[in-house]
């Protein structure tokens, strides 16, 4: 009796292993390490004139920099980094690998998603575990540290970040420290989910035009403005961003709901300053989007190569 390869037939092939991606120590690090420079150098300047625009309305971009400025100067730009950016920074990333990588591969696993449609599931799960793990209450305290110099502005001195945080924490508990954390989630997952999705749609108009459509390495360059449009783009949720301000903001004003939801800030902010005050502090924002892109892909090789020599693990996150 001859064999099947004598005969001819084919050998039916085994379908290929979906494996979850491992996520490693050094993916961490690197992560932690970009995200802290970013943070430290234009993130936290660009952070805290987007948060003072969206809380002070009336403001301009200019106005917005007087403002920050008569509160401490060039330290001023700088308030809620430490602890609160720190620790986002150092935080956020390893919250989102660990449960993005578990979600796209669930994905791809049992509902049979192609790797693009996984990769924007992966990221809007990941945001969502990012807002209520993290950055909840550290995008609260950044916005308390922030906005809330009326103190200092009345010749008192103004509370230390950590006797803020334990008077909010005493007076509010944990939904005090977490105020605003919802619309936070919202616009982590809106962010994530569009950012993916633009960032490859621009890609693709890149791959275009440059003639790199079969899959040859972009320069950074490219990958920058890549990113730098999904990011810029991505903006679009901007009156979110200007709800969870409102909602975490100590800014006083008598016409102000005491106690606000996502529906009524919304509500609130639109009487007060119609359309236009639903998207203060557009232009920070934008430009924080591209600073991140600049920290992540032009530093990210420097960085890759410097933390693969401290743990000698190879690094296969992407940046």
């Amino acid at each position: 009796m001859a064999s099947p390869s004598a005969t001819g037939a084919a050998q039916p092939t085994a379908p290929a292993t979906l494996e979850k991606k491992p996520v490693k120590f050094s993916n961490l690090l690197l992560g932690a390490g970009l995200n802290m420079f970013e943070v430290t150098t234009l993130g936290q300047p660009l952070e805290v004139a987007k948060t003072t625009m969206a809380a002070n309305r009336k403001d301009g971009f200019t106005g917005a920099i007087g403002r920050i400025w008569g509160r401490g100067g060039v330290l001023g730009f700088y308030q809620g980094l430490i602890p609160w950016a720190w620790i986002e920074a150092s935080t956020k990333g390893a919250v989102l690998l660990f449960v993005a990588s578990d979600a796209e591969f669930r994905a791809r696993a049992l509902f049979n998603a192609n790797p693009f449609v996984a990769g924007i599931c992966g990221g809007m799960v990941g945001g969502l575990a990012q807002a209520y793990a993290t950055m909840g209450f550290c995008t609260c305290m950044k916005t308390v540290e922030i906005t809330k110099h009326k103190v200092a502005a009345q010749g008192m001195k103004p509370p230390g970040t950590l006797e803020t945080f334990m008077g909010i924490y005493r007076a509010e508990g944990i939904r005090g420290i977490n105020k605003g954390v919802n619309a936070v989630a919202v616009r982590q997952v809106t962010n994530w989910g569009s950012r993916f999705g633009l960032s490859r749609v621009a890609e693709g108009g890149i791959r275009r035009v440059t003639g790199k459509e079969h899959g040859e390495k972009l320069g950074v360059p490219e990958k920058i403005l890549a990113s730098g449009l999904g990011g810029g783009l991505s903006a679009w949720n901007q009156p979110i961003e200007v709800i969870r301000v409102e909602l975490q903001s100590k800014t006083e004003d008598p016409n102000r709901p005491k106690k606000m939801n996502v529906a009524s800030a919304f509500r609130y902010i639109y009487q007060s300053n119609g359309l236009k005050g639903l998207y203060r502090g557009v232009s920070p924002r934008i430009a924080l989007g591209v600073w991140q892109t600049i920290c992540m892909v032009a530093l990210g090789d420097v960085a890759k190569e410097a933390v693969e020599k401290l743990t000698g693990e190879e690094v296969t996150a992407k940046h």
